[in-house]
């Protein structure tokens, strides 16, 4: 799997590479030597460049296009520089490479490439001034863009920021970062690669996740579907009954690998859902008034047959809804899954619930859920997405999987960043469908964590291959369960 380090250990490991094996000037020469090697390019090329060592790394592209005879242009923000990045204009300035300064009238549209060396991933804050007008500018020119390191605006451990360089090439110097995943970088970024340039990371990495077939345990002839699990599925209400949506989390759970997905169900709806389901069964709950009611006896005898339990998807909020999560919490010892309306009754339950569960616990917030778990606001959440999710895993004692364009997966210890996904999952019923698939992977996989990692990667390629097959617009959530079969098809060719 491929490392990803924030932007606090990417700069204690540039230090100790610095320090003991590597002159700072050798490592930017490296960078943008590997930059120029890495780029097909299209001459004119426009190499924009701010005040730092990302603007160092854009006066050694520079040198080396000059050598390959490629037409190319210096672009600055002004007349300072870093101490390396000084070294290396001073040999631009000797091989006659020209540069000009930005003002208000620069004009960025005659190059065929744009080079971003503007902010490096120590930015923070938002862009202001000069700065703004040329990305603004940039971004609006039909030039082939590359970003060396991160875009430029971009904050890069959160992938957030108001103006921020777009690419159709980003291209990450020593270690991919959080930035050029989460958040808006899906959206600024149209491909990227990492470059390697020998510096080793002094403090433990996150990893983008990226599962082969040994993920999945050999399903041999002797086996039956109780070796593969039992899985519970509990949720709905009559307000919120949701057949189709509950059946295709039903689906998902089957099509992920479960032996058996039991959908349980408040009674009254349960005949809404028989006819949406074929090779899922339905285990109806006592109810009132379309809601689940608190059934020691029901709840005890399900929970005793089966691996893994995902609970809360459309089951409301109630008295009864708190008192049936708290019996589970208390005295379920296997994997349970905590989703929507499922979420806000364990947020109502306190810390306590869940530092105490028996169970193993998965919890699967977007920010407006992981808000009310962790009394954090949105604005404080986006501001560090990783650093508050793997606190309150470790806080907790659980898995937290936060959603968003690019997952993050976190038992306190540990991060997995899962990238896949798309805007076509953005529709009614796609959170079921990721639970009925954790459902499946916890009932074979025996990490939590990995068993997440692996549920949010085949619900994020299936959902890539369903839009692929539709389009943005139409994919509705059953179009990612017809995926699933493919999705897992090719993680086995892997």
């Amino acid at each position: 799997m491929k490392e990803i380090l924030s932007v606090e250990n990417m700069r204690k490991s540039d230090a100790r590479t610095i320090a003991t094996k590597v002159p700072s000037l050798e490592l930017m020469y490296r960078a943008g030597k590997a930059v120029a090697d890495a780029v097909e390019w299209r001459a004119p090329v426009g190499i924009v460049c701010g005040y730092g060592n990302n603007a160092g790394d854009g006066y050694v592209i520079a040198l080396e296009l000059k050598k390959r005879g490629i037409d190319c242009t210096l672009i600055l923000l002004g007349e300072r520089f870093s101490a390396d990045g000084k070294h290396y204009f001073d040999q631009c300035t000797a091989e006659n490479i020209p540069y000009e300064f930005c003002n208000d009238d620069t004009d960025l549209s005659p190059f065929s490439t744009l080079v971003d060396c503007i902010f490096g991933t120590g930015f923070s804050g938002e862009v202001r001034g000069l700065a703004k007008k040329v990305i603004e500018k940039y971004n609006n020119t039909k030039a082939y863009k590359v970003s060396v390191d991160i875009n430029s605006g971009m904050n890069g451990d959160t992938g957030m920021g108001e103006t921020i360089a777009h690419s159709d090439l980003t291209c990450s110097i020593g270690s991919f970062k959080p930035g050029h995943f989460l958040n808006k970088a899906k959206d600024v970024i149209k491909e990227k690669i990492n470059l390697d340039i020998g510096i080793d990371p002094i403090e433990k990495p996150y990893y983008l996740y990226e599962p082969d077939a040994s993920v999945f345990p050999e399903r041999k002839n002797f086996s039956n579907k109780s070796t593969w699990g039992y899985v519970a599925l509990i949720g709905g209400s009559e307000k919120y009954s949701g057949a189709i949506r509950l059946a295709a989390m039903a689906n998902a759970a089957m099509r992920a690998g479960a032996g058996v997905a039991m959908l349980a169900v408040p009674r009254s709806i349960s005949p809404y859902i028989i006819p949406e389901i074929l090779e899922a069964t339905v285990y109806p709950l006592s109810d009132k008034d379309g809601g689940i009611l608190f059934n020691e006896s029901e709840l005890s005898a399900l929970s005793a047959r089966v691996r893994s339990i995902t609970f809360g998807m459309g089951i409301g909020l109630s008295r009864e809804v708190e008192k049936s999560l708290s019996y589970l919490l208390e005295n379920y010892n296997g994997t349970m899954t905590v989703d929507a309306d499922g979420l806000t009754a364990l947020s109502h339950l306190g810390g306590d619930a869940i530092k105490n569960a028996k169970c193993r616990l998965i919890l699967t917030p977007h920010n407006m859920e992981f808000s009310r778990l962790s009394g954090l606001t949105i604005d404080e959440i986006l501001s560090a997405p990783i650093d508050h999710a793997r606190s309150f895993a470790k806080t907790n004692g659980c898995v937290l999987l936060l959603k968003g364009p690019s997952t993050i997966v976190t038992d306190g210890e540990k991060v997995y960043i899962i990238e896949k996904g798309c805007p076509g999952m953005a529709t009614a019923g796609s959170g079921d469908v990721l639970s009925g698939i954790i459902a499946a992977t916890s009932a074979y996989v025996a990490d939590p964590l990995e068993a997440t990692a692996l549920a949010a990667y085949i619900n994020g390629l299936a959902g890539e291959i369903a839009e692929s097959k539709t389009n943005q617009i139409s994919m509705i959530a059953s179009d990612t369960v017809a995926a699933i079969p493919e999705a897992i098809g090719r993680i086995l060719k892997k």
